[in-house]
């Protein structure tokens, strides 16, 4: 272990709480590394592993400095508390985007008692974690694209539709057909419109890899002339990479052996299914679009089935917005923020063109 820091002889009662709550969050953070191995194999169980030992080795620091094992310790953070017991239960991508901002939010960068080699420790922390979340990020892309914006379109769409048709002074029962009209209208919008970009998206991956379409006639290519490698160079290859190249693989076609195809997984895992796409925006747009529409519903009207409205979504704005924020690594109050001002923009303007057109009505 490295050696410790510069610290008071006789450390004051406030620093020894301080290394204490150190001590149960470090070794708190080696147990939600722990419980992740469990769920892993191989490369990355055994870097889940090696976190939680490093972990492990900064709990020891704290321990040293306080003379032992304290009698009294006081509980680990509730943040660590909440991936402790999320890591237990689900082991999945966001349990590491947590913990990858766990480790981005590391107080010894300020701390005069932890080692440079601990503050440095928290900081590569932060990129191995990124790295094993990267996985799972790249597989949910394409259908939490979809989902996310589609409940987070829902959302703004139908409340800035609803708040506007009711600030025109309607009778309830028109906002309520509304904002069920705009549900399916939007639902089946979004639907259609991921399934025709994701489709097509995958088209064009398709189109720009390699095909087999002249594998047939490599046993009958000139080895000399070797026009072959002019497909490899149009590849990118340099010229007497490409003539290798294409000399290999002819040789290799002669005696009956076709050469591999690369395939689309990591691509087309990004960008996602069409139809599960298609699916999980519509399915997101409705389940967004109804927050709004809720208080008609239960049959309220005027201001009371606003300000509903107003709480209801801003509620579900927060949770999408930090959501995105946890899986990408950012702030999830930031990111809810943000979602709240955009949604609450949207319909404030759409509010105040329903009050004129009500007032021109009138």
């Amino acid at each position: 272990m490295a050696a410790p820091s510069d610290h008071p002889l006789a450390p004051t009662p406030a620093d020894r709480r301080r290394w204490a709550q150190y001590l149960v969050d470090e070794r708190a953070e080696a147990a939600v590394y722990e419980q992740l191995a469990r769920r892993r194999s191989g490369e990355e169980r055994e870097i889940l592993l090696a976190l939680a030992e490093a972990e492990g080795r900064h709990e020891a620091h704290w321990v040293e400095l306080l003379g032992g094992e304290p009698a009294k310790l006081p509980s680990a953070s509730v943040r660590t508390r909440l991936l402790g017991w999320m890591a237990g239960r689900f082991g999945s991508v966001f349990v590491l985007a947590l913990a990858q901002n766990a480790e981005a939010r590391s107080p010894y960068d300020s701390e005069p008692s932890a080692t440079a080699a601990m503050r440095a420790d928290e900081k590569i922390h932060h990129e191995v974690v990124r790295g094993l979340a990267a996985k799972g990020r790249r597989r949910l892309s394409g259908t939490f694209r979809a989902a996310v914006f589609g409940a987070n379109d829902g959302l703004v769409s139908n409340f800035a539709l609803v708040l506007g048709i009711g600030a025109a002074g309607v009778a309830p029962e028109f906002v309520l057909l509304s904002g069920i009209a705009g549900l399916l209208a939007g639902a089946l919008s979004m639907g259609a419109g991921e399934f025709v970009s994701v489709r097509s998206q995958r088209e064009l991956l398709e189109s720009t890899e390699p095909s087999g379409y002249a594998d047939g006639g490599l046993p009958d290519l000139d080895l000399e002339a070797n026009e072959l490698a002019l497909v490899y160079r149009a590849r990118g290859l340099g010229e007497q990479e490409a003539l290798e190249r294409a000399r290999t693989v002819i040789e290799d076609a002669k005696r009956g052996s076709m050469p591999a195809r690369a395939g689309h997984g990591d691509a087309h895992e990004v960008v996602g299914g069409a139809w599960r796409a298609a699916l999980s925006s519509f399915l997101f747009f409705a389940s967004g679009a109804i927050v709004p529409v809720l208080p008609w519903l239960l049959g309220l009207g005027g201001l009371p089935a606003v300000l509903l409205a107003l709480v209801l979504v801003g509620i579900a704005l927060m949770l999408t917005g930090a959501t995105v924020g946890l899986l990408s690594g950012g702030s999830p109050l930031r990111r809810g923020l943000r979602q709240l001002g955009i949604g609450f923009g949207a319909a404030a303007v759409t509010y105040l063109l329903g009050l004129l057109f009500g007032v021109s009505l009138g």
